[in-house]
């Protein structure tokens, strides 16, 4: 009989042990991460690595980031200088992503960098995926595991909305718990570095340790999120409401009241865990419109806003 796909595994040593077989084998599995689900494939597989952007209908031009189980798996991939050191060892496992000189093309295919020098590695903190990658030993490719441009699950009822039998099985890890994707960070070979996304690493710490970041002066797309239009709804989405006309639905922060609350207290980390899941929430919603309460600039607040600016565009 023919097994139903996406098949729902366990985050067990047995669940785990079966995705380590199907990624082995080059099929695509829905993983945890504490940030969000990722849709991963063997990175040094052609095949496999094919299959995501199949997947996802995702532009060729888009580089994935690449999960390690160590640093020294990362070093075999990439060029570390004294900068990646020190932020690997502060950040990693982390919701840090570096991109670096790429050094050994042999273990990944030149999809998974869209034909750049550089590749971008993350060391997840997440225990089932951590388990996971131990096993393979191997790095997998895993960009988010939903359909191009729409909103970044964060459990894995998003994973089976978004991608259906396109994906072959989704470990389930529960809810993620930061949110908002990684904060991607360029180390550059003159010793300057940008930031190419916000994340739950914020900027004025890393500034702190790297010194003031050099602007982004071209539109080259190096990682993943600096498309202009991303995590989109599907719905019209007005930014900064203070209170939601009849026809949408309100995400509220802080005090405001709506649909679905990032935070009634302000908290930010808990609005950038509940982002996502409102997003989800609000396009299901019969309102044909969606309003977001005002979000401060600081912090985390930067990257929920990033996600918002991009998902209204």
């Amino acid at each position: 009989m023919q097994r139903e796909r996406p098949e729902r595994l366990t985050a067990d040593a047995k669940g785990i042990a079966r995705a380590a077989e199907l990624l082995r084998a080059g099929h695509l599995v829905a993983v945890p991460t504490e940030t969000v689900y990722g849709l991963a494939a063997r990175a040094d597989g052609e095949a496999a690595v094919a299959g995501i952007f199949r997947a996802k209908g995702r532009p060729d031009f888009n580089p994935l980031i690449v999960h390690v189980a160590s640093l020294e798996m990362a070093r075999e991939l990439a060029e570390f200088d004294e900068r990646a050191e020190m932020l690997a060892a502060r950040y990693w496992p982390g919701p840090l992503t570096l991109v670096l000189p790429l050094r050994d093309r042999g273990h990944i295919v030149p999809a998974v960098t869209a034909g750049l020098p550089t590749v971008a590695l993350r060391m997840p903190d997440h225990p089932a995926l951590h388990s996971l990658l131990g096993e393979l030993a191997l790095p997998l490719a895993a960009p988010s595991a939903n359909r191009s441009g729409g909103i970044s699950p964060t459990a894995p009822e998003h994973v089976a909305e978004s991608l259906g039998s396109a994906v072959d099985a989704i470990l389930d890890g529960g809810p993620c718990l930061r949110g908002v994707e990684s904060t991607i960070v360029a180390l550059r070979a003159d010793g300057s570095w940008q930031l190419l996304r916000a994340g739950p690493v914020a900027e004025n710490e890393l500034v702190q340790q790297l010194g003031p970041a050099r602007p982004l002066e071209d539109a080259t797309i190096e990682a993943p999120g600096q498309l202009a239009r991303h995590y989109s709804p599907g719905k019209p989405l007005r930014l900064g409401a203070r209170e939601a006309a009849d026809d949408e639905f309100l995400i509220g922060f802080g005090p405001a009241e709506g649909g679905c609350s990032l935070s009634d207290t302000g908290d930010l980390a808990l609005a950038a865990a509940r982002l996502y899941a409102c997003l989800h929430e609000a396009a299901a919603s019969a309102k044909p419109r969606i309003a977001v309460s005002p979000i401060p600039e600081e912090g985390i607040g930067a990257a929920i806003n990033d996600r918002l600016r991009r998902a209204a565009a």
